[in-house]
């Protein structure tokens, strides 16, 4: 291993974000899968939950296009929402799921500085009604056109770089925040070798 690439990979640890993470539920485009673990990657989440109750479409969601994100990144994987809201109350201080309602709050008014896990729902039916009950509320993004809604990988995105831009300015990505546990594990998964 170069030395260059023992860099990049301790440099790239050292800002992923435990307290930042994505969950998608039922998302059945294996493109919108892989743009948003790429995203997922540049802003430094390292931990992505999926919920999977629907008969998928492919095999395996984002197999070629992600498969370079996919690499990068801890992806857990569930079939029963129950179990997959019971780990994230326990890891995350907040829930909050994409829902167009009268009690939404804005993305801008969310605080990014906080332990946050972000619910993005089925292109077509949205979220479920157990993450809406689960949640500690709802957010949409504000949009000035007609239509109300964005591509899930494109509201994803403008999501978490909101995210990053907060963490940015509070210093989150100025110290290691992964426990040393899940950040030797990685360091040894990703091939790193001492000099």
């Amino acid at each position: 291993m170069t030395p260059e690439r023992r860099e990049r990979i301790l440099s790239v640890l050292n800002r992923r974000q435990a307290g930042l993470t994505v969950v998608l539920e039922n998302i059945e485009d294996p493109h919108n899968i892989a743009a948003i673990m790429r995203t997922c990657d540049a802003v430094g989440i390292q931990e992505i939950f999926t919920v999977n109750n629907k008969p998928p479409r492919v095999k395996k969601w984002g197999a070629k296009s992600s498969s370079s994100a996919n690499k990068w990144l801890t992806h857990h994987k569930y079939t029963d929402v129950h179990e997959c809201i019971k780990v994230l109350k326990q890891r995350y201080d907040k829930l909050m799921t994409t829902h167009l309602a009268h009690n939404s709050v804005s993305l801008y008014d969310i605080d990014f500085k906080e332990s946050v896990a972000l619910v993005f729902g089925n292109e077509q039916t949205g979220v479920s009604e157990a993450f809406l009950e689960a949640a500690d509320g709802n957010f949409i993004i504000p949009q000035m056109g007609i239509i109300r809604s964005l591509n899930v990988s494109v509201a994803c995105a403008v999501s978490i770089y909101e995210a990053m831009r907060q963490k940015t300015l509070a210093g989150h990505y100025d110290k290691r925040s992964l426990p040393d546990e899940q950040y030797n594990t990685l360091l040894e998964q990703w091939g790193y070798e001492e000099e």
